[in-house]
């Protein structure tokens, strides 16, 4: 009874407006040759990647065979010096996140459009973001390791470089979906451009700002883990070195060290941005 209820209404609605439910045959084409396309592309890239599924099974046996020797984690008298890279690790996520925020904000006024109203200024400093940021983390801790050597150093630069693009990219669209009532207020009470920006639009953002920074301190410690396997320093250089010797039960501990560290500075940057969130809500 409520299917007939609910065909009579489409039907009845159908009639009433026949070009809302008249699907152009020309659009129907449009998505069925999206939809293919992307098949397409699917089953290419399957074929020319050799993607097998009998490669992948006899894989997984390999692995379950990798795993039983990783059993019981053991640090094998390491456990000093693997909680020492453990440090650095933090140490390596904590100085290039901070840095690359530093760096990266005057890029982010420069690049957003309710600051600087001049279009070839902006342009110039989103390319030269996009740039930056192309470029991957890992690829960016194998350049510093060349110009500095290895070392805790390189993996600080090259999480810093990496950052700077994003931290840049995000700084200015969080400027630009800020509330213009503010500065709007300041600028018919007379205040000056630099006032409007200093007390109607940074007051507004920083609460964002801090979130992002926390949640890429976060993501960071993993990466410093990755950069550290070619040369950066901290976990991931001595998870390397263990894996080079098929030493696996202390890969497997370094690797639960990883995941507990990972754990709690997840931990922590979530409250901190709840409570930055819960702040911003009440002001």
């Amino acid at each position: 009874m409520r299917q007939n209820s609910i065909s009579e209404n489409r039907a009845a609605m159908a009639a009433r407006y026949p070009e809302q439910f008249r699907k152009p045959v020309a659009a129907r084409l449009k998505v069925g040759a999206i939809v293919f396309t992307f098949v397409a592309l699917f089953l290419f890239g399957v074929w020319r990647l050799d993607v097998s599924l009998s490669r992948i099974i006899s894989g997984l046996w390999q692995l379950g065979w990798f795993v039983t020797l990783m059993f019981p984690p053991s640090p094998e008298g390491h456990f000093q010096t693997y909680l020492v890279a453990t440090f650095e690790t933090l140490g390596i996520a904590f100085l290039g996140t901070g840095l690359a925020a530093v760096l990266a904000l005057p890029f982010g006024f420069l690049a957003a459009r309710n600051v600087i109203p001049v279009w070839i200024f902006r342009l110039l400093t989103r390319r030269f973001l996009d740039s930056v940021r192309s470029v991957d983390t890992l690829i960016w801790a194998l350049i510093w390791i060349s110009v500095v050597g290895l070392g805790p150093f390189a993996g600080v630069l090259a999480v810093a470089t990496s950052d700077f693009g994003a931290f840049g990219k995000l700084f200015s669209e969080a400027l630009e979906t800020a509330d213009n009532k503010a500065r709007e207020g300041i600028r018919s009470t007379g205040g000056s451009y630099l006032a409007e920006v200093r007390f109607g639009l940074i007051p507004q953002v920083v609460p964002v700002i801090a979130a992002q920074v926390l949640y890429y301190f976060e993501s960071n410690t993993r990466s410093a883990t990755i950069i550290g396997i070619v040369g950066a320093g901290g976990l991931g250089l001595h998870l390397s070195e263990q894996i080079r010797t098929l030493e696996w039960q202390q890969v497997s501990f370094i690797i639960l060290m990883i995941l507990v560290v990972v754990a709690i500075i997840d931990w922590i940057s979530s409250r901190l941005r709840l409570a930055i969130i819960g702040s911003r809500a009440i002001s």
